[in-house]
């Protein structure tokens, strides 16, 4: 399906901001970005849901910079001047392994039957109930949990393995992989930071595989000038939202964040069943 009309700048900065924003925040930049393409009324358009997806560029050169330190730890570590720095980077590859090889088995599978309103509001929902349970174990960590430096590799894989869980839209992978982190003991702001390095390769090697898979429909449907501008939206709103949420976690932990997500599930439910009453409005959806 083709775009009925090309995508204006407005509409790819809207886009940008909405990926930025929600990228590394635990509320799903993918669930949002669903949500806010039948908004536009542009569900289910190919090139839209491949630009969505390369975007996330955008997302990974805000983490590159924020996290310059770290890249230069492990880029150390690779020649072999930083031990602490050669373990993290490969513990980053051991955990984003699972989702690579899972990733492109299941990858056409997850978009016929899970890239829609109603999974979206289901793992919505899911995810906040989780994040209100694990409460009391966020602030367990503040006190005693273990630094970036300590987590081993096998602590990594099970990160990794948890991180597939996001593939399901609406279940967020800063969720699943931060409370993976939590649940294995790790400090809110370790498991924060292992989240967002996490997102390099794993948002990296989503957008060289679409790129590969779907630059023709991309480029063919969205001119250069929503493209850059999307990716320059998606950039300053990540950089603003890892800053906003790291100050915010250390204080407030994830709680609120799990009535966020019931709230916009509510709010989903809502707009779907009404809208069900119109079947342009289904049609949209």
């Amino acid at each position: 399906m083709t775009p009925s009309l090309p995508l204006s700048v407005l509409e790819a900065i809207l886009l940008g901001v909405v990926e930025g924003l929600t990228e590394y925040l635990p509320v799903s930049s993918t669930g949002h970005l669903i949500l806010t393409s039948a908004l536009l009324g542009r569900g289910g358009d190919p090139a839209l849901e491949a630009f969505e997806i390369v975007i996330q560029a955008g997302a990974i050169l805000a983490v590159l910079g924020l996290y310059q330190r770290r890249i230069v730890q492990m880029l150390r570590g690779l020649v072999g001047k930083d031990p602490a720095g050669l373990r993290l980077a490969l513990n980053l590859v051991v955990a984003f392994l699972p989702a690579a090889v899972i990733g492109v088995l299941l990858h056409d599978t997850i978009k016929s039957y899970l890239f829609g309103p109603w999974p979206v509001a289901v793992a919505l929902a899911l995810g906040g109930v989780v994040m209100i349970a694990s409460g009391g174990l966020s602030k367990r960590r503040q006190v005693s949990g273990l630094v970036i430096e300590d987590l081993s590799w096998r602590q990594a894989l099970i990160i990794g393995f948890a991180q597939c869980l996001a593939m399901w839209p609406g279940t967020s992978r800063s969720l699943v992989t931060i409370l993976a982190g939590l649940g294995l003991g790790m400090a809110p702001l370790a498991a924060a930071e292992f989240s967002f390095l996490l997102a390099l390769p794993t948002l990296g090697g989503a957008t060289v595989y679409e790129l590969l898979k779907e630059g023709d429909t991309i480029f063919s449907g969205i001119s250069m000038g929503p493209f850059v501008v999307g990716l320059l939206a998606a950039f300053a709103s990540a950089a603003l939202a890892v800053k906003a949420f790291v100050a915010w976690l250390g204080r407030h932990g994830l709680v609120p964040f799990g009535y966020y997500r019931l709230l916009l599930a509510a709010i989903v439910v809502a707009w779907i069943l009404l809208g069900s009453q119109e079947p342009s409005a289904v049609a949209s959806l």
